[in-house]
Order: C-alpha cells, then sequence, then structure tokens
C-alpha cells in the first residue's frame, strides 16, 4: 500500500527545511537542492509541492506570517488596553529563539522582497497588516488625544527598528531591553509619562 502523505504537512516541513538553510547558510543557497537535501527528501519531491523555488521561497515567507498570527489569534484581548497592545506586541519582538529564527528568516526575505516581486507583494501585505495593527492599537489607548495616523507611524517604526537592532546587535538589543523600550513607548501614549 503506498504510502499517504499530508500535503500541507509536507510543504511545511520544507518551509521550515528552508528557514533552517537561510538561517545557516543565507538566503541565496535556499535552491531548490539545498532545501530538499535539508529536508531529507529528493529534488523531485519537493518539485512536486511547489514547482519553482520561488513558490517555496513565497511559501516560507507566508509561513512566518502565518506562525505569528496564529499566536497573536490565541492571546484574549480583553482587559486594559494597554496592558493588551503589550502582550500583542510583544508577540511580534524577537524575544525568544523561535522568534529571533523568524525575525532572521523575515528580514532576509524582506531584504530580497526589494528585488523579487514575487516576495515583495507578501512583504507588503505584511506590512499593511502590521501598519493597521499600530493603529488600532494606537486608537484603543490614546484615542483622540494625539494625530493616530503618525502615532502609528511611529510605534511601526518603533518595532520595525527594535527587530532590525535585535538582529544586528542582539548582544545589545537584548529581550529586556526590547520590552522596556516598547513599555516606555506604550506608556507615553497612554498618558503615564
Amino acid at each position: 500500500m503506498p504510502k499517504i502523505v499530508d500535503a500541507a504537512e509536507r510543504r511545511r516541513h520544507l518551509a521550515e527545511a528552508a528557514w533552517r538553510v537561510i538561517l545557516r547558510d543565507g538566503l541565496e543557497q535556499a535552491s531548490v537542492r539545498n532545501v530538499a537535501r535539508e529536508a531529507g527528501l529528493s529534488n523531485g519531491s519537493l518539485r512536486h509541492m511547489f514547482g519553482t523555488q520561488a513558490e517555496l521561497l513565497v511559501f516560507a515567507m507566508n509561513q512566518v506570517v502565518e506562525r505569528i498570527e496564529r499566536r497573536l489569534e490565541a492571546l484574549d484581548s480583553a482587559g486594559d488596553p494597554r496592558a493588551t497592545a503589550e502582550r500583542f506586541l510583544l508577540e511580534l519582538l524577537p524575544l525568544d529563539r523561535t522568534r529571533q529564527e523568524e525575525n532572521l528568516v523575515w528580514l532576509a526575505f524582506t531584504a530580497r522582497a526589494l528585488v523579487d516581486p514575487e516576495l515583495r507583494e507578501c512583504a507588503e501585505r505584511s506590512y499593511d497588516a502590521l501598519r493597521a495593527g499600530c493603529r488600532r492599537w494606537v486608537t484603543a489607548i490614546a484615542g483622540d488625544r494625539v494625530d493616530v495616523e503618525q502615532e502609528a507611524d511611529r510605534l511601526h517604526a518603533l518595532l520595525d527598528g527594535l527587530a532590525v537592532h535585535a538582529a544586528t546587535r542582539p548582544e545589545v538589543a537584548t529581550a529586556e531591553k526590547l520590552r522596556s523600550v516598547l513599555a516606555g513607548h506604550l506608556d507615553t501614549l497612554a498618558g503615564l509619562r
């Protein structure tokens, strides 16, 4: 009897193999051959799931976004807006190994998206979703006391900047520091500082 393969699970497995290659060797090494080898599969098996390297990379990039979205969906949005915003926004920062790896992979994809139209589309959707989330939390915390659009841009820039700092200078941009900077900014929005 032939082995039944769960296609969705196989695709996730391949995306994770692509992330491992990217983390270890860089995005330019995430070829079909290298990802298949990392996943313990033949090139043909990978090509059965993804016709091109571009399809694989787009899927792998989207998997980073979906993992983050699943974590956010699992959070309780009830309670004090300032505390709730912090709980949600901390999920976006690279505070543990899993999120650090997601952050590094995401930054590699984002850099490639500057020259790859297929990846750019995913990056732009994610950018828009994060900007909308920032607007939501600024509105919830500060309401009409602030220029919501400007403060949403500031919060978005803060999150992006912290993620880049954590990737490029992890010994300086520690999890404790990231938490502190975000908390200080949210306190300012809430009028607590």
